[in-house]
């Protein structure tokens, strides 16, 4: 069994994808799937505020591509929303604020039925989880799991709509956050009686550091598998690994 790093890629089926909104825009994409055999839940990944440096990209969503369809069976929908560059490409569209950016989740959502994709669940960081709160709570979605909420595009309104649907969704929110910190969170977050806010000691906004992307990935795998034991981040057969100088696999 060989120990995971930061940089570790396990086998998967990975194919670039593109998303068509109903406004006619072009997302760039990626699909990973299992090696074999088919994925017992699918995550669909909203990345953070473009206006900041968010994409599909960002190293918790690059990791969870990575590593989540050979640990736990899963399979990882990541995209940019309209107007998001990463090295894969640029979006089609401009930034909205998380306004239109729901007619992008809608074409994720779209393709993943047409996949026949199971079990799916919304994961949300930072701007992303307005935009799942905003325009998420609808079929087939099973639940969400937001981190580092802001609370900063979505309104009271929108949390009461998922409180009426008793959909699952879960906070992480991180005590360090610069944003919304826990306590607050769960101020703001009671009007959904089925949201379970969860304190992440001494992480930050960005989770930045291999301890925390583990702790999120483990809370979130929880939920959409809680039948699995909590994962061991050990690997038994081939990993490559990303050279981010290269911008290759090696």
């Amino acid at each position: 069994m060989a120990e995971l790093g930061p940089n570790s890629v396990l086998p998967a089926t990975r194919e670039a994808i593109t998303l068509t909104t109903a406004d006619g825009l072009k997302l760039v994409g990626e699909l990973a799937l299992p090696e074999s055999g088919a994925p017992s839940a699918t995550l669909i990944l909203l990345h953070p505020n473009p206006t900041g440096g968010g994409m599909m990209d960002s190293h918790l969503y690059r990791k969870a591509a990575w590593r989540l369809p050979a640990l736990a069976n899963v399979a990882v929908l990541r995209f940019n929303t309209r107007g998001t560059t990463s090295a894969a490409g640029t979006s089609e569209g401009e930034y909205d604020k998380g306004k239109a950016e729901g007619q992008d989740l809608a074409a994720a959502l779209a393709f993943a039925q047409s996949r026949n994709l199971p079990n799916i669940w919304l994961v949300g960081w930072s701007f992303g989880t307005d935009v799942v709160l905003m325009h998420g709570n609808v079929d087939p979605v099973q639940g969400a799991v937001l981190l580092s909420p802001p609370l900063m595009w979505s309104e009271e309104s929108d949390l009461r709509k998922w409180a009426a649907t008793g959909r699952p969704i879960t906070a992480l929110v991180p005590e360090l956050d610069d944003y919304l910190k826990p306590e607050d969170a769960k101020v703001r977050f009671a009007v959904i009686p089925q949201c379970d806010v969860v304190p992440i000691p001494e992480c930050k906004h960005l989770w930045v550091g291999e301890k925390f992307v583990r702790i999120a990935w483990n809370e979130i795998v929880k939920r959409v598998r809680p039948e699995l034991d909590e994962l061991t981040w050990t690997w038994d057969g081939p990993i490559q690994r990303w050279d981010d100088l290269a911008g290759r696999l090696t």
